[in-house]
């Protein structure tokens, strides 16, 4: 229906190139054919262990990460300033992770997966596995089986010689802590703490970005940017990744003559300039080796693609906050624009187009704009209750430049609440959300507007003490 060349987005392929934390299921796939979207360095390692230098191309890239060795002397405000605020990543040291109880009972002497006590624990747990050697669409498929069978074949696995006739599959997106609330696994750092993604999905009891991965040594995931373009953190359990790093931007020289991102940053066919028209304008990817017991943190908007050099498990969180809520907000106003100009040509004849457009951007993306003004009340709600029920410090630490030293409490709370009425200025005047039903936003936008306000007002210092800034 659509003229040559048009991409053929499907959700799954979607749902793919934003990242983890999206369970959509694969019958949802009809019904999007046709939406498209117009100072860490190590030696050079095979990408999946296996893979034949010849027909792989990884040039080096000699801009290193930030590496946080000690926890004693790394401040909430050191990240926030430094890397939340900046959107630049670095690596933690396995100090930040060395009291979680994942790394004592998941994990052997030997840096090894504690098989006993995962099935001990999880074994009739039901989790995704994904199979690493089947491209669909631009992500691999995946099959649902309790853990205990991805354990036996995983065992088996390795004592083959890392060979199987069922291919490399890997555990992805386990919503371990909605399964096992109570099991003492990890505890997220300070650094990560506003979280507004999870805090939502807490308050409405839905779903969450939170997850466990497991993988054999050469086990991957494609090349992707995480899902709403938000922040990432990834801990080592045990094993080791490697991490292709590319700052925002980067992959647009990667697209293919028709748009399309690549399934595989290192695959030869990214030099073929017909296919690839810019690729050779891209700069090599920023290459991380992540050992066990680190964390690392991937800003928002960062393409990347990820190994296994081991048998590795990690804990990983997706997550929003004041300091990126813009970039969610860009990412679906442009998700939005694609669905606009892929169904354009109804816009005159089909009752409820832009209603339309709302639920395909929502299947594609996770959430639409109804959804997010719901987000960012319940966040708004839940800052102005904090700063009502806390007591400001007058007297807290300011830097030299005048902004306040940052950390969890009312001065963030007062940060996050500015970052609100920023989006919120700009959403209420974004035409396809006018559109919207108004009376089923509760309370009404206007509204949300001026308790913010009062509560900024309220709460705020004198001239020379005012809101955070940064």
């Amino acid at each position: 229906m659509f003229p040559e060349p048009v991409r053929k987005w499907t959700l799954r392929e979607n749902l793919q190139n934003l990242g983890s934390g999206e369970s959509t299921s694969c019958a949802k796939l009809a019904t999007l054919q046709k939406v498209r979207r117009k100072r860490i360095i190590k030696k050079q390692e095979p990408m999946d262990g296996t893979l034949d230098e010849n027909t792989k191309i990884i040039p080096q890239n000699t801009y290193k990460i930030d590496f946080i060795e000690d926890p004693d002397s790394f401040s909430y405000n050191n990240f926030f300033q430094n890397y939340l605020v900046t959107n630049n990543p670095c690596l933690f040291s396995a100090k930040f992770t060395e009291n979680w109880g994942s790394r004592k009972d998941w994990v052997t002497d030997s840096n090894s997966p504690n098989w006993h006590h995962l099935l001990q624990n999880f074994g009739d747990a039901i989790v995704p596995v994904a199979n690493c050697d089947v491209k669909e669409y631009n992500s691999n498929p995946k099959e649902q089986i309790p853990l205990r069978e991805y354990i036996t074949y995983w065992r088996n696995y390795i004592k083959n010689n890392h060979l199987s006739a069922n291919g490399c599959l890997y555990l992805k997106d386990w919503h371990m802590h909605r399964a096992f609330p109570n099991q003492d696994a990890y505890r997220a750092p300070q650094y990560f703490s506003s979280d507004w993604l999870n805090e939502y999905w807490d308050a409405i009891a839905g779903d969450d970005y939170r997850f466990v991965y497991m993988g054999p040594t050469g086990s991957w995931t494609p090349f992707h940017a995480d899902v709403f373009r938000s922040y990432s953190w990834s801990a080592n359990i045990c094993g080791r990744k490697k991490w292709l790093l590319f700052p925002p931007g980067q992959e647009d020289y990667l697209r293919d003559h028709r748009g399309n991102l690549p399934y595989d940053v290192t695959s030869t066919v990214l030099q073929d300039q017909s296919l690839y028209p810019k690729s050779y304008m891209c700069c090599p990817p920023i290459e991380v080796v992540q050992e066990a017991g680190q964390v690392i943190f991937i800003p928002s908007g960062w393409h990347h693609q990820v190994y296994n050099l081991a048998d590795t498990i990690s804990i990983n969180h997706n997550w929003v906050n004041g300091c990126n809520v813009s970039v969610m907000w860009r990412f679906l106003r442009n998700e939005l624009e694609a669905v606009h100009q892929e169904i354009g040509e109804w816009k005159e004849t089909m009752d409820n187009w832009h209603d339309h457009c709302q639920v395909i951007m929502k299947s594609c993306t996770g959430i639409d704009y109804k959804e997010f003004y719901i987000f960012l009340k319940i966040i708004a709600e839940n800052r102005i209750y904090d700063l009502e029920n806390s007591e400001f410090d007058s007297a807290c630490e300011k830097l030299s430049n005048g902004s306040f030293v940052m950390s969890p409490g009312p001065q963030h709370a007062m940060f996050d609440i500015t970052k609100i009425i920023e989006i919120l200025t700009f959403f209420m005047c974004d035409e396809d959300f006018q559109k919207l039903e108004q009376d089923s936003l509760s309370p009404p936008p206007d509204e949300l507007m001026r308790c913010l306000k009062s509560a900024i007002a309220k709460h705020s210092l004198d001239t020379n003490k005012s809101s955070p800034e940064i």
